[in-house]
């Protein structure tokens, strides 16, 4: 049975850490098909105007950034590497450590 009077709270996603000051600055490369499919296996929210996606394909990971300005959209991304190597960059993004 669906209650219909319950007011359910707006989603947020994960949400990366203010940047720090002694961040590390990732090399950040215009997106180029590489292959058919990529999938997003983790993404942050989308209510900001930057949004980071965690993509895997053709057995390797990277990180894709999304920037939203004036109706547009820059998409650029990361190497396309190892998963332990990604995994830490991602992590480091999440915690305001990389940008």
């Amino acid at each position: 049975m669906l209650r219909q009077d319950v007011e359910l709270a707006p989603y947020h996603g994960t949400h990366p850490a203010p940047r720090r000051p002694d961040c590390e600055s990732v090399a950040w490369y215009e997106s180029t098909p590489r292959c058919d499919r990529v999938r997003v296996r983790e993404h942050t929210c989308g209510c900001r105007s930057t949004v980071y996606e965690l993509c895997a394909a053709a057995g390797v990971l990277f990180v894709r950034r999304l920037e939203r300005e004036d109706g547009s959209v820059n998409v650029r991304e990361t190497s396309w590497l190892r998963t332990a190597e990604v995994l830490r960059l991602w992590a480091a993004i999440l915690d305001g450590r990389a940008s």
